[in-house]
């Protein structure tokens, strides 16, 4: 197969008469003077801070369509000794760009740094990007010129649970200093970040507590160690918060692992030492973490939380754990105490029409599933059937021309794109891409898609289709590269095509080349282990590593591990699924004591990740079925039921790999 780089060129070279406009149009992001592979050791330069060598190879690459990121690679070497006319020459060079975007975060973090407010407060509205640390030190700017209403919007760092930016703590310290935050909020957020396993955080609130309040570091450490110890070991005095904190925490984090241990923990005896509210905080900690873990008593655990109050997160999973029961009066409680926000989340609008139909008020069910039945994604899907709209591919009503591919060529972001592509530096490549493509209308994205599927950047071309709100173009969305191979591959096995063509747009978006931070490679994402376990499986001859990222060899060996989980999981799609994103082990663990829909059994994953990854799986495979032919079957009907789990099931006791 070729890599970018020979692929780009010999692109260029067989241009047809058909494509002359756009092969002309992008011709500047490849005709280039400069060499790509001194590109490359200039990017390699910049990230080890070698400055000299930079500045030497800056000279062989001048003309080059990435020039300017050399420029501005030397610059950010120098940004703090630099001078604002020198800055301000390159932020003109790169108006609109995503360069200059990223130059004047960087320049406004040296401004911050420098304390020039004025220049800073006047730079800052021209950032496009949400940048938290950029955002506090605009805060700090602006009480430094008597603004007090920062001080009110740094309050909403302080009450999220991950740490405050640094140019944030010094109005933080300003409002604890004058009493404005208080002891209370202290242990409050102290609270929150222990809960949500923010130690590091925690550790550093705690030091604004008062001497006498702030429990000692090894002790926090320790009981995130042994938790147990700590419950059963402690001398427990309620009469001081920071004791009964630490408690809390010691019960909660027991919890995390065995709600059922941490229930027998918090015992009568122990619940009384505690005020109302603190007992049913508790409650709510541990039937979240029981709710994870699929234990029946979660609803009940729940109720002892009354009127707590609880997160959108800890709201969902009190709603999951009631689907399991089908317990839909629960699941309705559950997603009305809700934020509006959680409210009006697809997953739940679905959820709380199934809870509404169950209790026979079918026109208020049906109202919430037209809320979401225009959405091309999971719970769109499942709202249309529903109300009994079967599936239609929207048509495709507009085909890019030439001259608009030819267009989309010209934008100078997609030039750089594609010329960070073929240089192959894929991480700047893909935020030049989105920088590009962001604004642009339905017919410009389309074009944009057109431009990055003749250049064969698959991930590219179907996440700009995907961004289409009223005109698409679904063969792009639900490209399929490669498929004769699949199709040879997943026959051999005894797998649909569709619901593999649905995973691998999953994985990997058919980048060939893809690599995980985990170590997954290729199109299937397969971990080394898994792979050389496959390959002996299914007696792959002449097997290495080294061959894992050929296409062919790639899909041969994900289909063969597919093909296992899938026999081992008794031929659901959806714990198949389960099992190629989490280990088989897992997919059965979550199973029901009894049988479950299947979209319930998939909201029900305890990982995001994985629950987000089944639920794309499967609503993929169903337009790739539509488009390219195949089962004729509703998402509901490829979701089927899962049957109960078998205690005595040993699934993956051999010892087969997990792939993530």
């Amino acid at each position: 197969m070729f890599g970018f780089p020979a692929l780009y060129l010999l692109r260029l070279s067989v241009c047809t008469l058909a494509l002359a406009l756009t092969c002309a149009a992008t011709t500047p992001a490849f005709a280039a003077k400069g060499d790509d592979a001194a590109i490359r050791a200039a990017a390699d330069a910049f990230r080890r801070g070698q400055a000299k060598k930079l500045d030497r190879l800056a000279a062989q690459v001048a003309g080059h369509p990435l020039a300017p990121y050399v420029q501005y690679w030397q610059l950010k070497l120098h940004l703090e000794d630099a001078d604002t006319a020198t800055v301000r020459e390159m932020l003109a060079r790169n108006d609109g760009l995503l360069l200059g975007e990223q130059l004047r975060n960087d320049w406004l973090r040296v401004l911050g740094k420098r304390s020039q407010w004025d220049e800073f407060l006047a730079e800052y509205p021209r950032l496009a990007a949400d940048d938290p640390d950029v955002t506090c030190l605009a805060l700090q700017g602006r009480w430094r010129r008597g603004d007090e209403a920062a001080l009110v919007e740094a309050r909403g760092f302080w009450n999220a649970p991950r740490d405050i930016p640094d140019a944030c703590m010094l109005l933080i310290e300003t409002q604890i200093a004058d009493g404005k935050i208080t002891t209370s909020d202290v242990w409050d957020r102290v609270r929150v970040l222990l809960a949500d396993g923010q130690l590091s955080a925690a550790k550093r609130t705690i030091n604004y507590l008062p001497a006498a309040e702030t429990p000692r570091e090894r002790t926090i450490e320790a009981i995130a160690r042994h938790p147990e110890r700590y419950v059963k070991q402690t001398k427990f005095d309620p009469r001081k918060r920071m004791n009964r904190e630490l408690m809390i925490f010691a019960v909660t984090r027991v919890a995390r692992k065995d709600a059922e241990l941490a229930e027998s923990y918090f015992t009568p005896r122990l619940q009384e030492q505690f005020p109302t509210d603190d007992r049913e905080h508790v409650w709510g900690q541990i039937a979240s973490h029981a709710a994870r873990q699929h234990l029946p008593t979660a609803t009940l655990w729940f109720s002892r939380a009354g009127d707590a109050p609880l997160t959108d997160e800890q709201l969902a999973w009190r709603a999951r754990a009631a689907l399991r029961e089908e317990n839909w009066p629960e699941v309705a409680a559950a997603i009305d105490r809700m934020s509006a926000d959680g409210r009006d989340d697809p997953t739940w609008i679905y959820w709380k029409g199934r809870a509404l139909r169950a209790a026979g008020d079918r026109n208020d069910a049906e109202l919430l599933y037209l809320r979401i039945a225009h959405l091309h994604e999971f719970y769109g899907k499942l709202a249309r059937e529903e109300l009994g709209v079967p599936l239609a591919i929207p048509p495709r009503i507009h085909v890019p021309t030439n001259g608009e591919v030819a267009t989309a060529a010209q934008n100078p972001s997609l030039q750089r794109a594609l010329a960070l592509f073929r240089a192959e530096l894929r991480t700047p490549a893909v935020r030049e891409w989105n920088w590009g493509v962001r604004g642009m209308s339905d017919r410009e994205l389309l074009a944009a898609a057109e431009l990055a599927r003749r250049y064969e950047i698959w991930d590219r071309a179907i996440s700009t289709a995907n961004r289409t709100v009223g005109t698409h173009d679904f063969s792009v969305r639900f490209l399929a590269p490669y498929r004769d191979m699949f199709i040879e591959q997943a026959r051999a096995q005894g797998l649909e095509e569709n619901w593999v063509l649905g995973l691998v747009r999953q994985e990997s978006r058919f980048i060939s080349d893809a690599r995980s931070s985990a170590g997954a490679s290729g199109l299937m994402q397969l971990m080394p282990r898994t792979a050389r376990w496959v390959a002996r499986q299914i007696g792959m001859r002449n097997y290495s590593w080294r061959r894992v990222m050929d296409v062919d060899v790639n899909i041969a060996l994900g289909t063969g591990y597919l093909k296992y989980v899938y026999d081992e999981l008794g031929g659901s799609s959806v714990l198949a699924a389960t099992a190629y994103n989490a280990g088989p082990r897992r997919a059965q663990r979550w199973r029901g004591d009894r049988a479950l829909e299947g979209a319930i059994y998939a909201e029900t994953i305890p990982f995001s990740e994985t629950r987000n990854y089944v639920k794309k799986v499967m609503s993929n495979t169903v337009y790739y079925a539509a488009i390219y032919g195949g089962r004729v079957e509703s998402l509901k009907q490829r979701l089927g039921v899962i049957p109960p789990r078998d205690p005595d099931d040993k699934t993956g006791a051999g010892g087969e790999p997990t792939l993530k």
